[in-house]
């Protein structure tokens, strides 16, 4: 495992967090926000999905199936000790928070930071699918998109492509079915963004039919749990949730 790329875990409280982190990333993006929930008294989970966090080649023997998986199991062992839990997501981890709050409509709440849960075109995909066929694996890496001025992400230095297409078969079923989500929502939003379009929230945010606050994000790239805006989205985030477990 690369240090600093470790779960985490705390035991708090009787109201529970699931915090999933993003593609080709790992627990270290969203270990300031897990750590504000746990500071809070929450019980809190941040697992690492499977192939992340370790090397690419390791990611590479991995799917939308395994990060999907992991992350339902990881919330059914936390409400089998919480009377309620929420979910909080950043990218591919927003696309996996969807998914899980379509899953488990239980959910308390959703938090959603520059949430990936649109899929690419079609011919997006098949150009992804002619370089795999051409013999191409990865492509550069789309990690550490970050404004602040030292700021990293330690994530992977390339993006496995056929992981790629993996998460897009994966996120076909999640959108379509976003109306799906009910539950109280958080979704913030950089106005720039190089890896994910921010058209995945404004499509998000329309599509869910429970209340869903919406903030833009105006000094954020990416990853931005990590960034400029970070204090705020932990501020908004804790107070969010204070009102849900109230």
């Amino acid at each position: 495992m690369i240090p600093g790329c470790e779960p985490f875990s705390s035991l708090g409280g009787p109201d529970g967090v699931l915090v999933l982190h993003g593609f080709t990333g790992n627990p270290q993006s969203m270990r300031p926000l897990a750590e504000r929930c746990a500071n809070n008294g929450w019980s809190v989970e941040l697992p690492r999905l499977p192939g992340h966090g370790t090397s690419v080649e390791d990611m590479q023997a991995t799917g939308w199936t395994d990060w999907a998986g992991a992350a339902l199991a990881a919330y059914d062992q936390l409400a089998s000790r919480c009377a309620r839990v929420a979910v909080i997501g950043l990218s591919m981890g927003g696309g996996l928070t969807a998914f899980v709050g379509e899953q488990r409509p239980d959910a308390a709440a959703l938090v959603f930071v520059n949430p990936m849960v649109k899929p690419y075109d079609a011919e997006l995909r098949q150009a992804m699918a002619d370089l795999i066929a051409a013999g191409l694996e990865t492509v550069e890496s789309i990690g550490s998109d970050i404004k602040k001025d030292g700021g990293q992400e330690l994530s992977y230095d390339a993006t496995p492509i056929a992981c790629g297409l993996s998460l897009m078969d994966g996120l076909d079923t999640v959108y379509r079915e976003l109306s799906q989500l009910s539950a109280p929502a958080v979704v913030f939003t950089s106005r720039e963004d190089h890896v994910v379009d921010p058209v995945n929230s404004t499509e998000l945010v329309a599509a869910m039919t429970g209340p869903v606050e919406h903030h833009w994000l105006e000094n954020s790239y990416h990853v931005a749990t990590l960034d400029n805006d970070a204090p705020f989205i932990e501020e908004t985030t804790i107070r969010f949730l204070q009102g849900v477990f109230a």
